[in-house]
């Protein structure tokens, strides 16, 4: 929600942009074939009954929705995503990182797909236009794992504990899905503090980490 809120902010802005995300497991020791539902998983984490977790869920289904998002937690299938963030690491490679992780997170969040499962990254992969051969091989492999916790290592030397996380310049955080009209205001504060975005092919560039200003010149 964070993400989709912040591409809004940023067509309102009319800047252009270039978006790469970055790996950030919220629960690395979480196994593949999880054997409890987001309910269960919230109540144990956060101390609250299971019908408090479900009326949390209920809410950020209904901000979803005015977002144009679709969730579904009664049927979404928790698991490790360890794997996926390798295949949006290999969807780098090939030029389809956005389309990868578009359609990862659809998957997940509206369509109750086992994202930890390597048949279901495989089809995911195709639907994209990756070559279903070269992703079941860097699956088995365990290709660009070394890139994934590379990404976490870089979260952890910047305090990251949850997400959505934006780092702007280097020295502005803005934490949390935001509302739209936040994410401009905060840019557009910092664009005053640090000076406007350079104009021409250069435009901000954005990942989960945060956005970057152009260099002034």
């Amino acid at each position: 929600m964070g993400k989709r809120r912040l591409e809004d902010a940023l067509q309102k802005m009319d800047y252009p942009v270039e978006v790469t995300y970055r790996s950030f497991e919220l629960d690395p020791t979480m196994e593949r074939d999880v054997p409890y539902n987001i309910y269960e998983k919230l109540a144990q984490k956060y101390g609250m009954s299971i019908e408090q977790a479900k009326s949390n869920c209920k809410n950020m289904e209904q901000m979803a929705k005015k977002a144009g998002l679709d969730f579904r937690f009664d049927s979404q299938i928790l698991t490790n995503t360890f794997d996926a963030h390798r295949l949006v690491m290999f969807a780098k490679t090939k030029g389809l990182m956005h389309e990868m992780t578009e359609r990862i997170l659809k998957a997940y969040y509206s369509e109750s797909k086992h994202i930890g499962n390597y048949n279901t990254l495989t089809e995911l992969a195709k639907e994209v236009g990756l070559d279903p051969k070269e992703v079941t091989d860097m699956l088995a492999n365990g290709d660009l794992s070394e890139e994934v916790r590379a990404d976490e290592q870089t979260a952890q030397e910047y305090g990251i504990r949850s997400i959505p996380f934006f780092l702007v310049n280097k020295k502005y955080a803005i934490t949390g899905a935001q509302p739209t009209e936040t994410f401009v205001q905060s840019l557009q504060q910092i664009i005053d503090q640090d000076g406007p975005f350079t104009k021409g092919n250069e435009g901000i560039f954005c990942d989960d980490d945060g956005c970057e200003l152009p260099p002034k010149g």
